[in-house]
């Protein structure tokens, strides 16, 4: 992962404006980013304002109910006995997580293929490149975060999908340039959000700790939460403009990242 700089970390307040669907464009590439077939629900999102609204509209958004609470317990009895070999670690390797365990998985039973389908055809429509059949599964403890970071673009390609499952949680994305330009999304259990173009690569991204979980003046009380995260595979050259971003600082990844058997 590409990880911000400090000065990103800190908290700014900002008037909250509610951000809705649309079109837009992304950052890898001048042409315009294709419409989703995905519902979503822009009370889910919230942004600092009216400018960052239009600059994320379809490029960030949060689908509720993608999932049946029964696809939910499906996939959380296939996917149980395998995080539970392992013990929830305090760093991540590259530091962008925090109270962890997590897994990666080519393989699935019916509801996790079923889901990959689904997601393909809802997050990654043509021309996006389709997701990495190697799919990363989080468990985060009640008591764990997500830093703000901006996917390597060496792994990762234009668009992010993320399934979430058992607890609520706050995702927030922090404008690289200019910082005070901000988007909350509210990730409810079973749902799913896209993140792709200018959200995926000129923003960070985190999920909030439970002391700063807040949507608005919602509290959201953090318990355990997995995500099942699908990514395509990055292009030939890194899109226009990384290079000239100040908060970005080299991917410090090591070469043969370490894997959770599985």
């Amino acid at each position: 992962m590409l990880r911000a700089g400090s000065r990103l970390w800190r908290r700014a307040g900002a008037h909250w404006a509610a951000a809705g669907p649309g079109p837009g464009n992304g950052a890898d590439g001048a042409r315009a980013e294709p419409e989703l077939p995905l519902r979503e629900d822009p009370s889910l999102l919230r942004a600092s304002s009216a400018e960052v609204r239009e600059r994320l509209r379809g490029l960030a958004l949060v689908s509720a109910g993608f999932l049946s609470a029964g696809e939910e317990a499906e996939l959380l009895r296939e996917l149980e006995p395998e995080l539970a070999r392992g013990r929830y670690q305090g760093e991540h390797w590259d530091g962008a997580i925090c109270g962890y365990r997590e897994t990666e998985r080519a393989r699935w039973g019916g509801a996790g293929r079923a889901l990959l389908l689904r997601v393909a055809a809802a997050a990654f429509p043509p021309p996006a490149r389709p997701p990495l059949p190697l799919v990363h599964v989080l468990d985060l403890h009640p008591g764990g975060h997500v830093r703000p970071h901006v996917d390597s673009v060496k792994f990762c390609g234009c668009t992010i999908a993320g399934v979430s499952l058992l607890s609520p949680s706050v995702l927030r994305l922090v404008s690289c340039r200019p910082p005070q330009h901000r988007v909350e999304l509210l990730l409810e259990p079973r749902s799913l959000y896209v993140l792709r173009g200018a959200a995926r690569y000129e923003f960070t991204h985190e999920i909030l700790p439970d002391a700063e979980s807040w949507f608005g003046e919602r509290r959201v009380p953090r318990g355990r939460r997995i995500s099942i995260i699908y990514r395509n595979s990055p292009p030939d050259t890194a899109p226009d403009p990384l290079s000239d971003l100040p908060a970005f600082i080299p991917d410090t990844a090591p070469q043969n990242p370490p894997r959770t058997p599985q």
